[in-house]
């Protein structure tokens, strides 16, 4: 049945709102606006389907609305910036979730052929992307390990689950998808999907999980886009597409930025090279530690200072420290620029975003290709909770992060190290760079350590 013409150009404009809000998020200056436009248009979406659709059910449906919007709204509002990706892997289950269980119940409504096709397409996709995201969610929330589970004879169920979700797929679809055969070969396949997707992520460890993350929300779309065909609406085959591509797209650059193939993130542990997430010191080699007012001294007398953060800024919540840090140097007319890694924290933007918080300029966040010529001429590196980011181990062949393009905080005439311990990173190896002469390590909360640097540079 055609939609009416308003309802067509309703879907028409929330398409374009999609496609401006990826624009808008392409960058830290225009995020915030470009989230405002996709969330009205994902409103505008649903309003024109609740008001043009012939629905049986709208007091189930508004409940199931009623229902997870007291879910999500103390969750969205509750939740730390440290624990965006978890959020964001259960975004992408439940959406995958919700994609399977349409098309399953539109199965004997497809009438076969190429609906069919994209019914059982949705829900084999649909069932990996959610457990799949349940075990990166388990993973970064340290529900479990973060290091590579492998079975035994991994790959053998991972293949023989796959295979056996492709033949029952193929049954239901030579069914017609009607039936009761055809029902319980739906539900195998369903089962057996649930399975690969368990069996997908549990070889992935460390700094490799957020990269399936945004691999798990592109099969995400594509789900979402086979449901929309299936369903005859254009909006969901449309956003389907843009959150298929996009997903791909950054799972490619975070791939990129880690310096290797997306085949080594997802089966180097079934040959022995993922990254294994070890959190033990691996070194009781000697290294130079200072004190904040050693720190704020060093600062006092720097003309350029370039701030690295990562993943322990982000847990201190130290950003409003750095901020203020930043503003009493530029005070002193001490240039003051931050460096940003691709992958820095857990997520592409996870730095930008909680700096961002700190209402910390935005010309002053310089991306890794802008910022490593500047390294050479810089006195000091406040490097905060990065770690493999920096290591110039990604530049010896053999270890975890060859290859891995790196901040060359290293060329720097002084690195100030701020961590916690000597634990190493998701990598599970040591950093190099805290053993050079010119780096002085500050051990602490980096807050905390933050705070008292800030204290004495005001004294001084």
């Amino acid at each position: 049945m055609t939609e009416p013409t308003w309802v067509q150009l309703a879907y028409l404009v929330a398409a374009v709102c999609f496609i401006l809000a990826l624009k808008g998020l392409s960058s830290p200056k225009t995020a915030r606006n470009g989230n405002l436009i996709g969330a009205f248009g994902a409103t505008l979406a649903v309003v024109t389907v609740l008001v043009s659709a012939d629905l049986n059910h709208l007091p189930l449906i508004l409940g199931a609305i009623v229902i997870g919007t007291v879910i999500a709204a103390p969750v969205s509002r509750r939740v730390q910036m440290t624990q965006m990706p978890q959020l964001v892997a259960l975004f992408n289950g439940v959406g995958g979730a919700s994609a399977a269980i349409v098309a399953f119940l539109e199965l004997k409504h497809t009438g076969g052929g190429f609906p069919l096709f994209a019914s059982l397409f949705t829900i084999l996709v649909g069932a990996v992307s959610f457990s799949g995201s349940i075990v990166t969610f388990m993973k970064l929330q340290e529900l479990m390990t973060t290091r590579p589970v492998i079975l035994p004879l991994h790959p053998v169920l991972f293949g023989g689950s796959l295979l056996g979700a492709l033949i029952l797929s193929g049954v239901t679809y030579a069914n017609d998808g009607t039936g009761t055969t055809a029902t319980n070969c739906a539900i195998a396949a369903a089962v057996l999907a649930l399975i690969v997707g368990v069996l997908f992520v549990l070889p992935v460890g460390g700094a490799d999980v957020p990269i399936v993350i945004s691999l798990l929300n592109a099969f995400t779309g594509l789900a979402v886009a086979a449901s929309g065909y299936v369903l005859g609406n254009v909006l969901l085959l449309v956003a389907g597409t843009l959150v298929g591509a996009s997903g791909t797209i950054l799972t490619r650059l975070m791939a990129q930025a880690m310096g290797r193939p997306i085949t080594s993130t997802l089966f180097g542990a079934l040959r022995g090279g993922s990254t294994a997430g070890s959190t033990a010191a691996t070194s009781d080699r000697p290294v130079r530690s200072a004190t904040p007012d050693d720190v704020a001294i060093l600062l006092n007398y720097a003309q350029k200072v370039i701030v690295v953060p990562g993943y322990g800024l982000a847990v201190a919540q130290a950003q409003h420290t750095v901020r203020e840090l930043a503003d009493l140097l530029a005070a002193r007319d001490i240039e003051v620029v931050y460096g940003i890694h691709a992958v820095a924290g857990r997520m592409p933007g996870h730095m930008n975003v909680l700096l961002a918080e700190a209402n910390v300029p935005y010309e002053q966040l310089k991306e890794m290709d802008e910022v490593n010529p500047q390294f050479a001429t810089t006195d000091v590196v406040l490097v905060i909770g990065a770690n493999d980011v920096v290591n110039p181990a990604a530049r010896t062949p053999g270890t975890p992060i060859s290859g891995m393009p790196i901040l060359d905080v290293d060329q720097a005439a002084n690195v100030i190290f701020l961590k916690r311990s000597m634990r190493p990173g998701f990598a599970g190896i040591d950093n190099e760079l805290l053993y050079q002469a010119n780096t002085t390590l500050l051990f602490g909360d980096a807050k905390d350590s933050l705070t008292k640097v800030v204290s004495a540079l005001k004294s001084l």
